[in-house]
């Protein structure tokens, strides 16, 4: 059975990335300071978006309030997705022999299922046990949650692109599809540019609202997303006051793949009309809603085709197919490629 994947209802306001440390907790004028794991193809602009605005922050509060080192997989500089490689503060042989109590943040990447290591998974339970912050970016949650880090009932939120596989793969886990949630001493982010609204959030909380604005406008950003916004939403929705009600729907598809829900069921739950539903769907995304929750389907399972090993009849299963051969011909229709060749075709791909 598919693990639920939902979006937060409550708002995540805290972050608290001193809780737990053996150090003195950091106060209004004292340096928040965190290692940084970057993993061999990690995002660049999730690197870049949790870091820049905590620069920012220094020079407009004219004080160093954050402070960061790099930490490597070895003393070679890491190579992002995008081929940019940034140079290393220290290894993290080296690393966990320091003792360190600062936040440990892990951004990931690329292929993050073949990232996983005996000598990661041992420094994540120390840190965990020491209850020392732990925040994973982009699609680190999933060596989190390999690691055992992240435990059953536990609220956490993935890369979009991942989090129909990880519900999967993870079926204890609560799921979000929000842009960050903390469950404990463990924040879990979505990345991309959600890793500027938790900067962002970071900010706010270390020196107050207005710094965090500033940060905002200088940056560009036209304004501070909380937590629990989806990172899903459909695109050109974002000041359009039938959103809400749009994401509703659209959130119950995605939590009803494996055995979908009729119209007039979900029109019930969110208090419409089947009629209403259908002229929102038409009007906004230029589609039925029958063809939005078809695509919501074979979106997934490409997911689970391309990250999970799971075999073709058991996506189609996972994804509500009945027939195999039916799951096939939709498949193809859709992508133009047969699902038994999905894999192939990444394999392909990332060999380049």
């Amino acid at each position: 059975m598919m693990a639920e994947t939902v979006n937060a209802d409550s708002s995540v306001r805290r972050c608290d990335f001193n809780e737990g440390s053996s150090e003195e907790k950091a106060s209004f004028h004292s340096t928040l300071r965190f290692s940084i794991l970057v993993l061999p193809g990690f995002s660049q602009l999730s690197f870049s978006s949790f870091v820049e605005p905590l620069y920012q922050a220094n020079c407009s509060a004219g004080e160093k309030l954050f402070d960061w080192r790099v930490v490597g997989t070895d003393r070679n500089p890491v190579v992002s997705s995008s081929g940019i490689a940034i140079t290393t503060d220290i290894d993290i042989n080296s690393y966990k022999d320091d003792h360190d109590d600062s936040p440990f943040v892990i951004i990931g990447g690329e292929r993050i299922e073949e990232q996983k290591s005996p000598l990661l998974t041992a420094l994540l339970r120390v840190k965990i046990h020491r209850k020392l912050p732990i925040c994973a970016i982009g699609t680190a949650a999933w060596l989190l949650a390999d690691a055992a880090i992240l435990r059953s009932g536990m609220r956490c939120t993935i890369h979009w692109s991942k989090l129909s596989a990880f519900a999967e793969k993870f079926p204890d886990l609560v799921a979000e599809d929000c842009l960050f949630v903390q469950d404990g001493s463990v924040t879990t982010c979505a990345g991309g540019f959600a890793a500027f609204d938790l900067a962002a959030e970071i900010i706010h909380l270390k020196r107050g609202e207005d710094l965090a604005r500033w940060i905002c406008a200088q940056l560009t950003a036209d304004r501070v997303r909380i937590g629990t916004h989806c990172q899903s939403a459909p695109l050109g929705l974002g000041y359009n006051g039938t959103v809400e009600k749009i994401i509703r729907v659209i959130k119950l598809m995605e939590k009803h793949v494996e055995e979908p829900l009729p119209l007039e069921k979900i029109a019930r739950t969110v208090d419409l009309s089947r009629r209403q539903i259908e002229r929102i769907f038409v009007k906004h995304l230029k589609t039925t809603p029958g063809n939005y929750y078809s695509q919501i389907t074979l979106k997934k399972a490409r997911q689970l085709l391309e990250v999970t090993d799971m075999s073709v009849i058991e996506v189609a299963m996972a994804c509500g197919y009945v027939s195999s051969s039916h799951f096939s011909k939709v498949f193809k229709d859709h992508f133009s490629m047969l699902p038994s060749h999905t894999r192939q075709w990444v394999s392909t791909v990332v060999q380049r």
